[in-house]
């Protein structure tokens, strides 16, 4: 009994050191975040001197006249990460869907494979493959293509020179496919497969089976699927600077050339040649970092809206 005591206490002690453990390294994540927050706030402070919070809505980047707005390049990231998803979640749903329930066992492990193999593939190598045969193919087939049937609509109009939002948002969708596709397929596995026989056994079709059993019951994974996929969205960088045409301009048209807060970033830290110029520059990475948050709070919001809060239930 003696001994049972003092292993008992022994293992209380463990347990407290454990949880001790675990409760600091859930608060390092909050740490890090604020720390990063502070020390861009500081570094841009002779920024937000110069023009305060109006920095993020002033449309003018002049470094030769010492002014500066972060308006354009917060305009290109929001345009092109939501025209990625918009372009990435259907094709990335439809191939969670058909790994999951429909594709045959032999294609299954090859097509998986492939599509995770595009997570892999280093940025820069999206860029230049976009840069060589996206640009072209933007600008002499699916531009012209665009301009008959959608003209009308006023967001293809101007010159098309192959490089500009249009093309920076279809890389980002091709670079983020693998992201939700990947997540999306492991949410739908985990959905029981007698939830499905229940379906089937009710009368329904494969579709309803697929739509009401399935993925109304993973709808939060796949949420959450496509804000990591947004997240890598916002702050993808090196492809995107390679075919955005990298202008601050606030166009209407995709054809037009754009800027996002990230390839600012890539292009023009090294070329700043002031303290203001490179305060300004820091100011852009706190923007992106705000805009980071703002966008994920509004998703979580939108988790929350779907869900009430409650998880998803098996019926």
């Amino acid at each position: 009994m003696r001994e049972f005591l003092r292993t008992r206490g022994s293992g209380k002690l463990a347990d407290n050191f454990f949880s001790a453990a675990m409760a600091t390294c859930a608060s390092s994540v909050l740490a890090i975040v604020i720390f990063i927050g502070v020390i861009l706030v500081l570094r841009s402070q002779l920024s937000l001197h110069a023009f305060g919070w109006k920095f993020f809505v002033q449309s003018s980047w002049d470094p030769v006249s010492g002014q500066f707005g972060a308006l354009p390049f917060i305009y290109g990231t929001l345009v092109t990460s939501f025209l990625a998803l918009l372009m990435a979640v259907p094709l990335a749903l439809g191939v969670a869907i058909f790994l999951t329930e429909l594709c045959p066992n032999f294609l299954r492990a090859p097509i998986s494979f492939l599509t995770e193999l595009l997570a892999a593939i280093p940025s820069v190598v999206y860029g230049l493959w976009a840069f060589f045969v996206l640009v072209p193919l933007v600008r002499d087939q699916l531009g012209p293509f665009l301009v008959k049937y959608l003209g009308w609509t006023g967001f293809f109009d101007g010159p098309n020179f192959g490089v500009g939002m249009l093309p920076a948002s279809i890389i980002l969708a091709i670079m983020i496919l693998p992201i939700i596709s990947s997540l999306t397929r492991e949410v739908m596995m985990a959905v029981p497969i007698n939830q499905r026989e229940a379906m089937l056994a009710l009368g329904a079709t494969r579709w309803e089976m697929i739509r009401t059993g399935v993925i109304r019951n993973a709808r939060i994974g796949i949420v959450g699927a496509v804000i990591l996929g947004l997240g890598r969205a916002l702050g993808e960088t090196i492809a995107v600077t390679m075919v955005i045409g990298n202008h601050p301009d606030i166009a209407k048209s995709l054809f037009a050339p754009g800027y996002t807060l990230a390839s600012a970033i890539a292009n023009q830290f090294s070329e700043a040649t002031g303290d203001l110029y490179l305060s300004a520059l820091i100011e852009v990475g706190l923007a992106l970092f705000l805009v980071t948050i703002v966008v994920n709070a509004i998703a979580r919001l939108l988790v929350w809206a779907v869900t009430r809060g409650a998880p998803a239930r098996v019926h």
